[in-house]
């Protein structure tokens, strides 16, 4: 249902100078640990060995080489502990936004202004109090995501698609989450004239889920809101042949729900 997985492939906006120290910071410990770690497991077993050769006279050979090993692979098991234990804090280290030891503040996303400039046409146009939040996913080469309010998410679909400036004018993909306490329709559109996209979600109540239809807007939504519909349940009034696309009619339940119970447990 989603094409995420060949959009992370793509490659992230520009790494400034900060985030490429701080990296190589990282790649730098954790290789010093490694190399730390190395040394002390061989020097754990030597001391292992020489302690067993010291005793040997009053420990059966046996014996002394049952205690050398199990001591050398005691000290191995704890080197490769702290090993990880660097990789680990290195990794912590990179995550934390890359600025190493410089106290320096994050950059700010280069798609921030225009996520920042959305949500004011947004407002402006449709209503104050349409855009929940804005966010950007770093991860997913600072994708700008808006969360819409589901009574003002039709006319803001409207208005993604007509506006000059954005011109959001192709639906990706539309898919839906259970989160349990509430369900959610994510929704990636395109304009396929400024090679700009953005993430929209949209939330609905978990008990009677509905989020209006976007198939008038965009036409790649109707069998993506039918198997939203059919798996989930969520109701988009709206449609124009709202019913299931991979279920029988007759199916009891929606199966990607967190709550679903198979009606007979041997399908």
């Amino acid at each position: 249902m989603s094409d995420e997985s060949n959009e992370n492939k793509e490659e992230s906006a520009t790494k400034t100078p900060e985030s490429t120290t701080a990296s190589a910071g990282g790649e730098d410990a954790e290789k010093e640990a490694k190399i730390k770690a190395a040394a002390e497991a061989r020097a754990a077993r030597a001391a292992a060995r020489a302690a067993a050769a010291a005793e040997g006279a009053d420990t059966p050979a046996p014996a002394a080489e049952s205690a050398s090993a199990a001591g050398g692979e005691d000290a191995e098991k704890e080197a490769r502990a702290a090993a990880r234990a660097a990789r680990a804090a290195a990794r912590a280290a990179k995550t934390e936004g890359g600025d190493g030891d410089s106290g320096e503040p994050k950059a700010p996303s280069p798609k921030q202004p225009i996520l920042d400039r959305a949500v004011q046409l947004i407002r402006e146009h449709v209503s104050a109090d349409a855009v929940v939040e804005a966010v950007i996913n770093e991860r997913d080469r600072h994708l700008p995501v808006l969360h819409i309010k589901s009574e003002h998410w039709a006319q803001t679909a409207a208005f993604l698609r007509d506006n000059e400036e954005l011109s959001l004018n192709y639906l990706r993909n539309l898919s839906g989450v259970d989160y349990e306490t509430h369900m959610e329709v994510v929704v990636y559109v395109i304009s396929l004239d400024k090679k700009q996209d953005y993430c929209l979600k949209i939330r609905a109540d978990r008990n009677e889920p509905s989020v209006p239809s976007v198939t008038p807007v965009w036409e790649t939504a109707n069998w993506q809101e039918r198997e939203v519909f059919d798996l989930l349940g969520i109701n988009f009034p709206g449609h124009p042949d709202l019913r299931r696309i991979m279920l029988p009619d007759d199916w009891v339940g929606h199966p990607l729900r967190k709550d679903y119970e198979a009606f007979d447990p041997e399908v």
